[in-house]
This record gives C-alpha cells, sequence and structure tokens, in this order.
C-alpha cells in the first residue's frame, strides 16, 4: 500500500529502499547531514513507505528541498506495519516524536491522539493555503477525532478493479474506447465473469487476496460489498454491533458463488493473485490501487476502473495516506512553521504522489491537466467521495485485527467449505471479543 498492502508483496524492495536511505543514498537520507547551514530549519519526518511508493516520495522530497533551500527535510524509513506504529507510540509517549509522519488514517482512533499525536494547527494550515473544503468530505471528516482534527488527508487507496485489456476485448467486456464496461448488480458482474472464464478455457477469471495467514482480502472485497449495501458493523460510539445480517449474509452468499461457480480462486494468497493477474492466468484482479507499478513495469496490457456496484451504489473499502503530528513536549515555532510548508507543498503536488496509483485527496489536485493525463490513474479519480472507511475503534485499521479475524472468518465461505451463516456467527464472534478489549487509550481522550 505504501503503497502499503497489508500483507507487503514487495518486502525485499522495501527492505533494500529503506537500507539505501540509511546509508544516504537516495538525496535525503535519515543520517543528520554533515554541513548543514546554520541558516537551514531541519524537518524530520519518519514514512513506511517503500518500493516505487518509497522512491517517488524520496523524489517529492527532494523536489521540495530545491523550492525551499532555507530547509532540511530528514527522511527516516522505517519498516512497514505493526512496528511502525509502535515506534511511533513510543516515540510519542516520551516526547520524542519526528515533527511529522506518513500514517494510516484507519490507525488514528487506536494510536492515542491527544496523548501520542498532537492536533493539527488549523491557523498554520490556512497560512499554508489548505482549506476543509478541498479535501474529500468522509475523508476530511474521518481526520477528526472527538471533533479535533489531528490529521492531514493525502490521498485515498481504494479497492479497484484491474482488468487484462486483451482478455476482456476477446470477451466482449470493452466498450468502444477500449474501457471496460459497468457492470450493474450481482447478475450482470457474474454474466461478464462467465464470459471472460470462457476465453480463459475454464481457469476462473477473478483474483483476490483470498487465502493464507493472516489474509485481509476477504474481508475487504466483504466490507465494500456489504457497504455498497448501506450496511453498518457498529453504532458510532462503537460500543455496539450494528450488523444487518440479511444484508450481510446476502454479500457472504455472493462470495461464495463466486468460488463455487469457479468465478474466483479461492485458494490464491495476495503474491500469487498478483502474479496470477501479471501472468494472464486471469482476466481480472481486485486489489488496492498500489499494484499499477508492478503491471506497468511488466509491460502487460491492463487497464483499471472503480470496483463494480454490485449491491446499490459505488463504494470502495480504502485507507488513506494522512500526515499526523507525533507528539512533542516543546514543538519549536520555526520548525513547526516549516513542518507545515512541507505538509502543504506535498499535498498541493499530490498529482506526483499519484503516479503510484493512489486518489489525491487534495480536490484541486483532480482537475489538473498534469494528474488528468495519468492513465489509468485518473479512470477511477471519482470513488474520493465514495470511499468506505473502517469504523472508528482502535482496533481496526489497515493489517488490523478486525481486518484478520473477518478475513479467517470468511475465507473459507469463499472455498464453500463454510455457509455463509457460519463464516457471519464466526466474524461476530471476533468482533465481540475485540469489542471486551478495553481501548487503551480511552483514559487520555476523556
Amino acid at each position: 500500500m505504501d503503497d502499503t498492502p497489508p500483507t507487503p508483496l514487495p518486502l525485499t524492495r522495501r527492505k533494500l529502499l529503506g537500507g539505501a536511505v540509511a546509508l544516504g543514498l537516495l538525496s535525503s537520507g535519515c543520517a543528520i547531514p554533515e554541513g548543514l547551514g546554520s541558516s537551514q530549519t531541519r524537518v524530520k519526518y519518519w514514512h513506511f513507505l517503500g518500493a516505487s511508493d518509497g522512491i517517488i516520495m524520496n523524489r517529492m522530497v527532494g523536489a521540495f528541498a530545491g523550492r525551499n533551500p532555507d530547509l532540511y527535510v530528514e527522511e527516516n524509513v522505517l519498516a512497514w506495519g505493526e512496528r511502525f506504529y509502535t515506534k511511533i507510540a513510543m516515540a510519542g509517549a516520551g516526547g520524542r516524536s519526528p515533527d511529522v509522519a506518513t500514517f494510516h488514517l484507519a490507525r488514528l482512533p487506536g494510536i492515542g491522539p491527544g496523548q501520542i499525536l498532537d492536533p493539527v494547527n488549523l491557523d498554520l494550515l490556512a497560512e499554508n493555503g489548505l482549506r476543509a473544503e478541498d479535501f474529500s468530505p468522509p475523508i476530511w471528516e474521518r481526520a477528526h477525532v472527538d471533533g479535533v482534527l489531528y490529521a492531514v488527508p493525502f490521498d485515498a487507496h481504494p479497492m479497484v478493479q484491474y482488468y487484462n485489456t486483451d482478455v476482456c476485448d476477446e470477451a466482449g467486456l470493452l466498450d468502444a474506447d477500449g474501457r471496460l464496461r459497468p457492470t450493474s448488480g450481482p447478475e450482470e458482474l457474474l454474466e461478464a465473469l462467465r464470459k471472460a472464464k470462457d476465453v480463459l478455457g475454464g481457469k476462473p477469471p477473478l483474483v483476490f487476496d483470498a487465502l493464507g495467514l493472516g489474509t485481509v482480502g476477504p474481508w475487504r472485497v466483504w466490507w465494500t460489498l456489504y457497504r455498497q449495501s448501506g450496511g453498518t458493523l457498529l453504532s458510532e460510539d462503537g460500543t455496539r454491533i450494528t450488523i444487518d445480517d440479511a444484508k450481510a449474509l446476502k454479500t457472504l452468499a455472493f462470495m461464495r458463488t463466486l468460488g463455487t461457480e469457479g468465478l474466483c480462486d479461492p485458494s490464491t494468497d495476495y503474491s500469487a493473485s498478483v502474479a496470477s493477474f501479471q501472468n494472464g492466468i486471469s482476466a481480472i484482479l481486485w486489489n488496492g490501487d498500489w499494484e499499477i507499478t508492478t503491471f506497468t513495469n511488466a509491460k502487460m496490457p491492463f487497464s483499471m476502473a472503480r470496483f463494480p456496484s454490485i449491491f446499490g451504489s459505488g463504494v470502495a473499502q480504502a485507507d488513506c495516506h494522512v500526515f499526523v503530528l507525533p507528539h512533542q513536549r516543546d514543538r519549536d515555532p520555526a520548525v513547526e512553521r516549516a513542518t507545515y510548508r512541507f505538509i502543504a507543498d506535498l499535498v498541493r503536488n499530490s498529482a506526483d504522489w499519484a503516479v503510484a496509483g493512489h486518489v489525491p485527496a487534495y480536490l484541486p489536485t483532480l482537475e489538473q491537466p498534469r494528474y488528468l493525463a495519468l492513465r489509468p490513474q485518473s479512470e477511477y479519480r471519482s470513488v474520493i467521495t465514495e470511499v468506505a472507511l473502517d469504523p472508528q475503534v482502535w482496533f481496526a485499521g489497515s493489517a488490523s485485527r478486525l481486518w484478520i479475524e473477518f478475513g479467517g472468518a470468511f475465507s473459507s465461505v469463499i472455498a464453500g467449505t463454510r455457509t455463509p451463516e457460519q463464516g457471519l456467527e464466526l466474524a461476530k464472534a471476533a468482533l465481540r471479543r475485540l469489542m471486551a478489549v478495553p481501548d487503551p487509550f480511552a483514559k487520555e481522550r476523556t
């Protein structure tokens, strides 16, 4: 996904990138720079962005430095996942944090806003030209906790539909412009998949992360479809389970049909699903938007579209990259102003970031010619206001226990070894266990 998939595929490349930064091989390494001019203000920036995301971010940091010679950004690339958030929590609790960090929006409630993270200074944000109305409304709203802004939105990385243009063309699924024809409702999608299956000689035309240790694909697909039908998981205060059984079971029955009819491969883990699509074994991949570089570099015939509308709307599961301010006991006013200059520069130039596939959360970017010229990235930009974000509870978020528990409960439903009713009951039981664990940050927010 980064972007950062829940089970990061390019792990070795991520380590290599982190090592390159640590050695000072990239333009803004993590070591304290030799010869840093006394007139320069240094901003310490932590992030977990690896592979192509990390390369793009490093270039953006370098471009910022070129435009702002009075500032120096000390860029630190840390390991993706739970370790990153643990490190942020430890640094924030000790008040010895970086000035700014990249974060996943869904992780915001679970990392101690007000204790481990500091609020965003709205005056400094406005001073640098960033206004609330310029951001995707649902993402901007979710960046608040208890009415206080704790994050500046950067992007959304939603579930999208990758499609092999050669296979889909042969199956008659493309329009006159060579784009995948949108489907509406479950039957239209099933029929399209059956046509693609025929072209593939009976092989499953659809793949996604359906199986494996810590799999989260079933959660992401289920949450997309369930939210399309208007279903909710928890009450707004996170204290009551509000699952609509009829809607949840309808979604699970559809997912089971995909597996039992041979329209998707229920035995693929994350890596296998990407490889299957890349090698032309399947026609459609459901995944986050971050694999665009993988398929572009492979020079395979593909494009991308919004996740299909199956149950009443076009919303898609998504998380978002945001910028947060890890807690510091005493912020230096000059460094703080420089930090907001840096954040605003990255946000305003998020068309550069969109090359990696992510949709800018800053709405003016979506109308910039250089963004609109990006294909297929700009093809699914309208989803930015129809994102299905995680419930606002501490145990949700990228690669969280919520994702993994639901993924495990629903994986066997897709394979046909568990009924939708059994899968839903397992998921509910897991949810009750998670809710029974006290929020470790509740005291600090009261």
